[in-house]
Parts: C-alpha cells; structure tokens; sequence
C-alpha cells in the first residue's frame, strides 16, 4: 500500500498526541473492535470560541494516526465556526491524499472533530440537541466510504431508501452480492448509527 511522505511522517511523528486534563469537551467515534477509535479532546477560550488546544488518542493503523494528526494541527488556533467547516476532504488533501480503502480513517478524523464541538455548544447552550430523523441518518450515510474508489456510499447512489419510524431503521442498498467491501459497509452502517438513544432496531437489505 502507497503512502504519501506526509502520512508516514504523521505516523512517524503524530502531533498533539495524548490525553488532556480537564477538557472542555471531548468526542470518541469509532470501534477498536471494528479496527479504527479516535478520541478528541479541546481546549476552548470561552470568550473568543477559539480553540486554544486540541490533542487526540488513537487506536488503529498507521492512516488513522496521521488522520488524527493532521485533523487537530488544521483545527489548532481556528474559531469553532471555522473549525466547523474542516472536513475530511480537507484532512486527506493536507496528507497529499490516502489510498482509497484507508480514505475512512479521515471521515472518522473529521466526524470526531465535529462530534467534540457538538459536544461543546450543547454543552454551554450554543446549541440544542438535534432531532434523530431520516436526515442524520443520511447525513452518516454520507461519512461511510466504499473503499474501492474511495467515495461515499451516497455519492455513489449506493443507498436507494432510508426509512426511520418508532426506533426502526430501515435502509437499502444497491450493492451486488459478489461485492467484496459489501458485509463491511453493512457493519460500518450499524456502528455509525448504533451510537444514538434512538435508533432501537437496524435493517439493512442488499
């Protein structure tokens, strides 16, 4: 697998690695179980809404670290409206790209970031927590990667019908049953949803 000189030297030498003391907020996304756990922690200015510090902890292979890296070196200084807009495109361009079956270690990078900010606005009242609806389901349906080419699900028109009602999650998909990434994109379907209260049952046809 081709790596770029910036992945391997984040890797190598991971910035802001380490769990911080007393943050303002954190986020952890992802399974060891299913391969890939980042955890963000930030230091918030209170009055500015600048991020001051941000570290993270990972568990996962080499992409997965420089992702993290990398991840909290683009939000570092920013506001959190700035920080906001960082996305996992913005992650694998600063790396100078990633091979496409490890494109998902930036969307985790990323959704982390965006999960601890999340975390933070609701927690001092900048923000109401959101509705679960078909909407979040679509949006997470739009973080989960088909690694041949390294392109979301939905981009791809992989996801033909998203239905939510008393808890039950229902979801098609247009994946032939010789597809090798199929049974792993069904599993990565149920770990980005599985995480919200709820979400009681998950259906997924192919």
């Amino acid at each position: 697998m081709q790596y770029s000189e910036k992945v391997l030297e984040h890797f190598m030498h991971p910035h802001n690695v380490g769990k911080m003391e007393a943050p303002d907020a954190t986020a952890t996304e992802g399974s060891p179980a299913c391969g890939d756990q980042v955890t963000v922690y930030l230091k918030i200015d209170k009055d500015k809404l600048v991020i001051d510090d941000v570290t993270f902890l990972s568990y996962g292979c080499a992409s997965n670290i420089a992702t993290g890296s990398i991840i909290t070196d683009l939000a570092k200084g920013k506001t959190l409206e700035e920080a906001k807009k960082i996305t996992w495109r913005d992650a694998m361009e600063a790396l100078d790209g990633l091979p496409p079956v490890k494109v998902h270690c930036s969307v985790l990078a990323a959704d982390t970031l965006q999960s601890a900010i999340s975390n933070y606005e609701i927690a001092n009242g900048l923000k109401e927590i959101p509705n679960f609806s078909k909407d979040t389901i679509l949006e997470e349906m739009k973080k989960i990667i088909y690694p041949k080419v390294g392109e979301d699900i939905v981009s791809l028109k992989m996801v033909k019908y998203i239905g939510f009602s008393d808890g039950e999650v229902l979801i098609d998909l247009n994946i032939p049953s010789f597809d090798q990434w199929r049974d792993n994109i069904a599993e990565e379907i149920r770990e980005h949803l599985e995480k919200y209260p709820d979400v009681k049952n998950i259906q997924i046809n192919m």
